[in-house]
């Protein structure tokens, strides 16, 4: 028995796992939230528990969930990504999530996704952080 146990180990950790991008919808608002994994099953099941337990990382998302409750979500499989030989498949899954927040527009009131920063943005933050003083701690 043991050996066929580390059999099926074996087999799932060579198996290919869908990846692409997937949905979570609040069907009671029609928020979203859209995002990325080269391991859809996994990470779909991730949000899930994330969700039940309580501690999503998205605090928008998880206090929706607790005020309409599980049966008022749906996960979804938005499209999958094939692997390419030779490809680059997480620049390929950017290019895809990049194009389905395009679409969807999933931000602000139409959902629990935020908008990425520019470089322009970025630059400026940076600037922001480096003319600030630093508090001084040291002059005790």
């Amino acid at each position: 028995m043991g050996n066929n146990k580390k059999d099926l180990k074996r087999e799932y950790k060579e198996s290919e796992r869908p990846m692409g991008i997937y949905q979570i919808l609040n069907t009671a608002n029609g928020k979203m939230l859209i995002g990325q994994s080269v391991n859809l099953p996994g990470i779909i099941n991730r949000e899930r528990f994330a969700l039940n337990a309580g501690g999503h990382m998205n605090k928008q998302l998880q206090a929706d969930w607790n005020t309409h409750g599980p049966d008022n979500f749906v996960f979804e499989v938005l499209e999958e990504l094939k692997p390419a030989e030779g490809g680059d498949i997480k620049a390929d899954l950017n290019l895809l999530e990049e194009m389905w927040l395009d679409t969807l527009n999933p931000f602000g009131e139409r959902g629990y996704n935020q908008r990425k920063k520019t470089a322009g943005e970025k630059l400026d933050q940076m600037i922001r952080n480096r003319s600030q003083k630093p508090t001084d701690l040291a002059e005790d």
